[in-house]
C-alpha cells in the first residue's frame, strides 16, 4: 500500500534479490537478506548494514498490509512479499518517511498514466471540433480560431502551464486539482492537432467525394465526421499516440517544482520531489527510481507512434 509506513527502515536501500547462500549454496527459490540499522558516531548518518543470519524467502500469494481491490473490496493477500509478513519486501528502498518506493511508483503510475491519456482525450475533442470547424467553414471562424491558435503558440509553453496551475484554487481537493491541471493541459496542448486538421480539411472539402455529400443533402458535421476527419484518422492516431508522453512529462515537471498535484496524491512528479535536495540525493540514490520509470514509458510511447506510422505510411 502506498500509505504504509516502515518506521524501522526509512531512508532504506533496495534489499538484494539473492539465489546464492555462502551456507546452503544455490537454491531455486529467491530471498532477501534482512537489514539492521545503524549511527555513524561521527556523522550522525543513519545507514543499513546485511545481516546474512537473517535470511527472508520471497513468496507469491502472501498475507501482509490490508488494503481495498480497486477501492472497494477489502483484501490481505498481495502477489508476492516474504515468508514473515511482519518484514517489508524493500526492492526499490524507501523514503524520509519509511514509504515503499516500488508500492508507491506502481500506484503513483496509475495518477501518471491516467492524467496522459484523460489530457489526451480532451485535446482530441477541442483539436478535431475546432480544425474541422476552421478548415471546412472558413470566414470570420476560421479567422478567431487561428489567431487564438497564434496567441497560445507565442507563449512560452512552461510558463504557460505554472501561470494557470498556480491559478488553480489552492483549497481545492487532490480530485478537483486532478482535473483541473487535466483542464489546464488540454487548453495549451490542442492547437497542433487543430492545424493540422484545419490542413487536412482544407485539402479535401473540394474532392469529388465531399461535393457528392453535399449534393446529396448531408450537413457540414456529417460530412467532417463521416467523410472528412476517416480520411486522415491514421495521422490522427499517430499524434494522439507521441503527444501523451508530452502530457505526462508536463505533469511530471510541474508536480516536481511544486506547482502541480500534491501530497497525498501519489504521482511520478510528486515522488521526485524528495530528489530535490542533492545532498539528500547522494546519499539515498534510489529516490530517482521514479525518473527511470518516466524515461521507459515516453520511450514506449515514442516506439509505438513511430510504429504506427510506419503501419499508416501508404507508401511503405
Amino acid at each position: 500500500m502506498p500509505e504504509a509506513r516502515f518506521t524501522e527502515y526509512k531512508n532504506s536501500p533496495p534489499q538484494t534479490i539473492r539465489f546464492v547462500d555462502p551456507k546452503t549454496g544455490f537454491q531455486l527459490r529467491p530471498f532477501v537478506y534482512g537489514m539492521s540499522e545503524k549511527v555513524d558516531k561521527e556523522t550522525f548518518r543513519r545507514t543499513f548494514a546485511v545481516r546474512p543470519e537473517k535470511k527472508y524467502e520471497i513468496r507469491f500469494f502472501v498475507k501482509g498490509e490490508p488494503y481495498k481491490m480497486w477501492g472497494i473490496i477489502p483484501m490481505d493477500v498481495h502477489l508476492f512479499g516474504l515468508s514473515n509478513p511482519k518484514d517489508p519486501l524493500i526492492l526499490m528502498g524507501t523514503d524520509k518517511l519509511g514509504h515503499d518506493l516500488f508500492s508507491r511508483i506502481l500506484y503513483g503510475a496509475r495518477i501518471s498514466l491516467s492524467f496522459g491519456l484523460l489530457g489526451i482525450v480532451i485535446t482530441l475533442i477541442l483539436g478535431l471540433v475546432l480544425g474541422g470547424i476552421s478548415g471546412y467553414l472558413g470566414g470570420i471562424s476560421d479567422t478567431i480560431i487561428q489567431r487564438t491558435i497564434d496567441l497560445l503558440i507565442c507563449i512560452p509553453t512552461i510558463p504557460l502551464w505554472m501561470a494557470l496551475s498556480a491559478a488553480l484554487p489552492r483549497n481545492w481537493s487532490a480530485a478537483q486539482t486532478y482535473f483541473g491541471l487535466i483542464i489546464v493541459f488540454s487548453i495549451i496542448g490542442w492547437t497542433g492537432l487543430a492545424r493540422v486538421v484545419r490542413g487536412k480539411i482544407l485539402s479535401l472539402r473540394e474532392e469529388d467525394f465531399t461535393m457528392a455529400a453535399r449534393l446529396a443533402g448531408a450537413s457540414n458535421f456529417r460530412i467532417i465526421r463521416k467523410h472528412l476527419l476517416p480520411s486522415f484518422a491514421s495521422y490522427i492516431i499517430v499524434n494522439v499516440t507521441l503527444s501523451i508522453p508530452g502530457t505526462i512529462l508536463g505533469e511530471t515537471a510541474l508536480s516536481f517544482i511544486g506547482i502541480g498535484l500534491q501530497p497525498p496524491v501519489v504521482s511520478w512528479g510528486v515522488l521526485l520531489q524528495d530528489a530535490q535536495n542533492l545532498e539528500t540525493l547522494a546519499h539515498h540514490p534510489w529516490l530517482l527510481w521514479p525518473a527511470l520509470f518516466i524515461i521507459l514509458t515516453v520511450l514506449m510511447f515514442n516506439f509505438l507512434g513511430d510504429g504506427l506510422r510506419d503501419a499508416a505510411d501508404p507508401y511503405k
